[in-house]
């Protein structure tokens, strides 16, 4: 598979940048990210083809372009654009995997609709892929616009891979169904839905937040998302995945519990993930100078609410 330009142009045909300027470390995540796909994609051709169509879709781009004008500019929220796609994409990826090695049933094959994993995989790309383009239109109601300019692109892709016009209608269905439920309105039913979902949570990372905070965007929000460093996609003991999170300030748990826990706890997937949330030494530059006294240093998900855990000395 040739390697696929991640970031779109963010340029207007009259060379105006459509979007604010996107961190580095946000930039080399994408990076990473892609690689990621690509790696946990080349067992499953459908997937694989359905991305290489995705990524180098115009009016995809176009759309993810705009959204980041939407979401960015005019409303000082975080990336909603190529970046957080390719990011989101990854984590997704990463946890359909585990869950697929742990023996995890996913509802495009139990219901028929797929003919294999492959399918199941395909539409859990797809649907984290498209999930926030009806914000190009405008943030309120963006799951169901969305779902408007997702068929249409969905309409010119799927053929090329399903040659079945009924089981072309199903995947499509379910990858819109995903767009719909992404932010939980209404909560998603299908577990493929329920990995967008909570792969959306998981992009909280500083490098998106720091668009809208150097924009001028300071409250709750902005502050517990900086706190963030890393997110990582993990085995789990006793459980087929750990979300683990690595902050540099306690005050990270905002975030993590609004943006990550509020979804994940209204899924099918509450069963087989879990969420450890940590702050982590090399990443705090308060405690030890004294400015800053620690709260807490971990919190896990345990019975549908973050509760404080030991650290191992």
């Amino acid at each position: 598979m040739s390697r696929i330009k991640i970031i779109p142009r963010s340029a207007t045909p009259n060379g105006k940048s459509m979007v604010a300027t996107l961190p580095k470390d946000y930039t080399d995540l994408a990076i990473r990210a892609h690689d990621q796909v690509v790696t946990l994609t080349q067992m499953h051709p459908r997937t694989a083809a359905m991305y290489e169509l995705l990524m180098s879709d115009a009016a995809l781009g176009a759309h993810w372009n705009l959204s980041n004008y939407t979401t960015v500019n005019k409303l000082g929220y975080n990336d909603h654009g190529p970046i957080h796609a390719q990011v989101t994409a990854s984590y997704s990826m990463q946890m359909m995997t585990l869950l697929v090695a742990a023996g995890v049933p996913f509802d495009v094959v139990e219901s028929g609709a797929g003919d294999s994993l492959d399918d199941a995989f395909l539409v859990t790309l797809a649907g984290i892929l498209l999930h926030d383009i009806g914000n190009s239109l405008h943030r309120t109601n963006h799951e169901a616009m969305g779902v408007i300019l997702a068929e249409r692109i969905l309409s010119r892709t799927l053929p090329k891979i399903y040659p079945d016009i009924e089981q072309q209608t199903l995947i499509s269905d379910f990858i819109l169904s995903a767009v719909q439920c992404h932010d939980m309105n209404p909560n998603p039913l299908f577990m493929e839905c329920a990995l967008v979902a909570v792969a959306d949570g998981c992009d909280m990372t500083k490098g998106r937040a720091r668009m809208p905070f150097d924009l001028g965007k300071i409250d709750i929000h902005a502050v517990s998302a900086l706190s963030i460093e890393e997110v990582n996609i993990k085995t789990g003991q006793g459980i087929p995945v750990e979300i683990e999170v690595l902050m540099s300030n306690s005050a990270g748990i905002f975030q993590v519990e609004q943006t990550l826990v509020g979804k994940l706890v209204k899924t099918p997937l509450v069963r087989y993930v879990t969420v450890r949330a940590t702050v982590v030494d090399r990443f705090d530059q308060f405690d030890h100078a004294g400015t800053d006294k620690r709260i807490i240093d971990s919190v896990m998900l345990r019975d549908g609410r973050l509760q404080p855990v030991q650290r191992k000395v």
